[in-house]
């Protein structure tokens, strides 16, 4: 289960840092609770992000059952991809 709060802290850490492995290192030290993945947006496919911005998006992935799935459940959610977009 992810709280809007770890949400919040991670939106606010990536628009200060931005995106890239550095800023999901310091996000597993400061949430070791949680699992993050950094990768390019295209990569992702046709899921749509739990938030959108200029230069990443956010989705949620469910790990609970041994088989990583995308949601958009903070319920559900025990980690982050954090997809960086490239401009056109």
């Amino acid at each position: 289960m992810i709280e809007q709060a770890q949400l919040d802290q991670v939106l606010d850490l990536v628009r200060r840092q931005g995106v890239g492995s550095g800023t999901v290192e310091q996000l597993r030290r400061q949430l070791p609770e949680l699992h993050f993945t950094y990768c390019m947006d295209d990569d992702v496919g046709e899921m749509e992000p739990i938030h959108q911005d200029a230069t990443f998006n956010l989705y949620l992935v469910d790990g609970r059952n041994h088989c990583l799935c995308f949601t958009r459940d903070l319920s559900a959610a025990t980690g982050l991809v954090l997809a960086e977009v490239l401009e056109d």
